[in-house]
């Protein structure tokens, strides 16, 4: 095959003469369209996943801060559930269950092994915003 351009013209993809067939170019707003509605979407979806995530993250250090700022008088075993509660205008977390003690129940939670708290169960009759809210 030679190097000679009057040659491979018959290889190139597009017209090289006048005589060519007439190119016209193709209508892509209906692609674009498509194209954009669906990135638009996924991504609105993407969002509002990080959202979720966010206040997940959001919840579960406010209810790690809370549990570490009671007033805690044993060591707590990894894997267990212990119980917080309201007493005298503080928070105690302790290992004796609701139903067996006469103090307000805040909610249960259990000690990761990555020291994190993990809620088990809130007081249903609690408002958990109002043990968020900081005076400022």
């Amino acid at each position: 095959m030679s190097d000679d351009p009057v040659q491979n013209t018959a290889f190139i993809p597009y017209p090289v003469s006048t005589l060519s067939p007439r190119i016209t170019p193709t209508d892509l707003s209906n692609f674009k369209s498509r194209g954009i509605s669906q990135v638009e979407s996924e991504l609105a979806q993407k969002l509002v996943e990080l959202r979720e995530a966010y206040w997940a993250a959001i919840d579960h250090f406010n209810w790690n801060k809370l549990v570490y700022e009671s007033d805690i008088q044993f060591e707590p075993v990894v894997g267990n559930t212990y119980h917080l509660y309201e007493a005298r205008g503080r928070r105690q977390l302790s290992m004796i269950p609701p139903h067996e003690w006469h103090l307000s129940h805040i909610a249960s939670v259990r000690l990761n092994v990555d020291r994190q708290w993990q809620l088990v169960e809130v007081n249903p009759s609690l408002d958990p915003a109002s043990l968020f809210q900081t005076s400022t």
